[in-house]
């Protein structure tokens, strides 16, 4: 166990640290928040400084594990009756946005002249949830490290422009709360953009927008599923998917905290300190995942790469924003 946790220490202790001094920043300058200080700290740090090997695995574990830690503790600021109802409300919008991602990609694929695999991970980035739908896809469809590589680079770059527009857009467009957090939560890729985009908008957004993606995140399993079986079928390969290692547990833990909060099975200010906890938490792995941004990877990831992940983004964006502006009208 020793062995384990302390290659990961010099990691963690510096996205903390980071979160330390974005916290302070965002209590300062609220209408930016801490989580896009922390991931702009991270990406000046990680583009100033040549940090020893001995930091990588603390960052990635702070990027991945830590990340999904916060989004379970966020679940004891919530009731489960407002996680169903929401997540009930938001299940045609995600439709209809998944629906607009394959179609535009469908479309723009072939006239940019890029193969079908790498296409269909940027759609399944673009519509589900960033890298993890990119890694189950990947897996479903034995798409090769290259495909998979720019993939996830151009998915994380607009992640993090995301992150830095959302707050500022909604602000200009004077979304309510729960406009933007629907916004937010079905149009933003990666769950830690879309929790660090909609908490600096508002608690209110976050909480909503929070609920959204997590909804939206158990699409990953029909579509790999889906994906698994057409290519098994196409290339008559036998092997069975798996989806207990894809599968976002998380959500579960989300789940389970919400509901012990509802039953008020811990004290209110214990539930409350462990929310808040999940918001520095989330601060954090804004930090390493700023520390891990090469922006030179994801500049050369290949403009055609780049430019079918921005229509596609754009069309998800555009197509979330269009379904609340009618369903406002009705």
């Amino acid at each position: 166990m020793k062995d384990r946790v302390l290659p990961l220490l010099p990691g963690i202790i510096l996205s903390l640290m980071i979160a330390g001094v974005a916290y302070l920043l965002g209590t300062w300058i609220p209408v930016v928040g801490g989580a896009v200080f922390s991931i702009t700290l991270g990406i000046i740090i990680a583009s100033l400084w040549q940090r020893p090997v001995s930091f990588d695995a603390g960052i990635r574990f702070t990027s991945k594990y830590i990340l999904q830690l916060a989004v379970i503790l966020l679940g004891f600021e919530m009731s489960i009756g407002s996680v169903l109802t929401v997540g009930q409300q938001s299940l045609w919008v995600i439709l209809i946005t998944l629906s607009t991602a394959f179609i535009t990609v469908l479309i723009f694929r072939p006239v940019l002249k890029i193969n079908g695999t790498l296409g269909t991970l940027i759609g399944v980035g673009t519509a589900i949830c960033g890298g993890s739908a990119i890694a189950a896809a990947s897996s479903a469809i034995h798409a090769d490290d290259q495909d998979v590589s720019y993939s996830i680079s151009t998915i994380f770059l607009f992640n993090v422009i995301a992150v830095f527009l959302f707050p500022l857009m909604g602000h200009m467009l004077a979304l309510s709360d729960t406009g933007f957090g629907m916004w937010a939560g079905t149009a933003i890729n990666d769950t830690s953009s879309v929790v660090a985009a909609s908490y600096s908008f508002s608690n209110a957004a976050g909480n909503f927008a929070t609920i959204v993606k997590l909804t939206r995140s158990l699409m990953i399993v029909p579509v790999t599923l889906v994906l698994a079986i057409a290519y098994a079928r196409r290339n008559k390969d036998e092997n069975l998917f798996s989806f207990v290692k894809v599968f976002p547990w998380f959500v579960i833990g989300f789940l389970l905290a919400a509901i012990i909060r509802s039953l008020g099975l811990l004290p209110l200010e214990i539930s409350k300190s462990l929310a808040w906890a999940g918001k520095f938490l989330i601060i954090s792995a804004m930090g390493a995942i700023g520390l891990n941004t090469n922006m030179k990877k994801f500049i050369t990831a290949g403009p055609k790469a780049l430019a079918l992940g921005g229509i596609t983004w754009l069309a998800v964006m555009l197509s979330s924003l269009g379904i609340q502006l009618i369903g406002n009208m009705w």
